[in-house]
């Protein structure tokens, strides 16, 4: 995909390296934690301004904001603002804190709507593997918002209008994924870092206190007919079991299952597997986000 807004600085006599646009504001605090920084790219236009909010991958245990972000210009340039945000990493902060943090971040943006520009009703996320898992869970559940909050942030709601995710984790339960992928999955360090343990044989030491942290955190498992749509981009490596740790925690299979309880509950869900299934409107997540986001309803 070409970078519409790229800038080019030259380094040495007949080379030139590409950079993608500053953000209008860097390392914004949405947050009392150090990880609670934002990065934001308003887009040109009249009027408030739709917003991709781009949550990092890493299995919650490594990654930034800086770094693997999807190309800012198809956004921008069709006048969709961008934010890309930091959390809280597992093991030390182990769920909910990652999740939650994203769905703070969510809530300060539209908070701070008027000053940024931001149309509340026309946000969308976008996220690969962990960040993809975070915005599907974000997408599917009910609203955070407490209205007796005394935080006004928290006051504020954390629904959204569609995300469009690549490679994420419709479950996290480690009985589930491992009767969908063989045991290879479970040697992920997303599965027992995500509760604050360094292996699944701790995890299994002490199972009934992880088991409502796994279902809760499982986005499959907050599907209905009312939900926002989705869009799903995943890998064609669909042969099982899993190979491997890596293969498992992004197996196509993830977005199948949850494909399979949209559409049973009427769901708009889009599913991309390379050769194996794809959608009938859109060539990519991207495309689907542009056209959510820049709808007048």
């Amino acid at each position: 995909m070409v970078f519409a807004l790229l800038q080019s600085v030259p380094t040495l006599p007949g080379v030139c390296v590409a950079m993608e646009p500053q953000p209008d504001r860097a390392d914004v605090a949405y947050g009392p934690h150090e990880r609670h920084l934002l990065d934001f790219w308003r887009a040109a236009g009249t009027g408030p301004r739709p917003l991709v909010v781009i949550i990092h991958g890493g299995g919650w245990i490594k990654g930034d904001k800086g770094l693997k972000r999807p190309p800012l210009a198809p956004f921008l340039d069709r006048g969709i603002s961008v934010a890309a945000i930091n959390y809280r990493l597992a093991p030390e902060h182990p769920l909910p804190a990652p999740v939650h943090d994203a769905a703070r971040a969510i809530q300060f943006l539209r908070w701070k709507g008027e000053a940024l520009g931001i149309d509340p009703d026309r946000i969308g996320l976008t996220g690969t593997s962990a960040g993809a898992c975070t915005s599907m869970w974000l997408l599917l559940h009910d609203d955070l918002a407490d209205p007796t909050a005394a935080d006004p942030v928290l006051r504020t709601s954390t629904r959204v209008r569609a995300a469009a995710v690549s490679v994420g984790q419709t479950s996290i339960d480690p009985d589930v994924i491992e009767s969908w992928l063989g045991p290879a999955v479970l040697e992920h360090p997303m599965i027992f870092s995500a509760v604050g343990e360094s292996s699944m044989a701790e995890v299994r030491a002490v199972a009934d206190r992880h088991r409502a942290i796994y279902e809760e955190f499982s986005p499959i498992n907050h599907v209905d007919g009312d939900d926002p749509p989705l869009f799903m981009a995943c890998s064609a490596e669909m042969d099982l079991p899993a190979r491997s740790s890596g293969h498992g925690i992004h197996h196509p299979l993830h977005g199948v299952k949850l494909k399979e309880r949209s559409d049973a509950v009427g769901h708009e869900c889009h599913l991309l597997v390379p050769g194996w299934s794809e959608s009938k409107r859109y060539a990519d997540g991207t495309e689907f986000l542009i056209d959510k986001l820049n709808r007048s309803e």
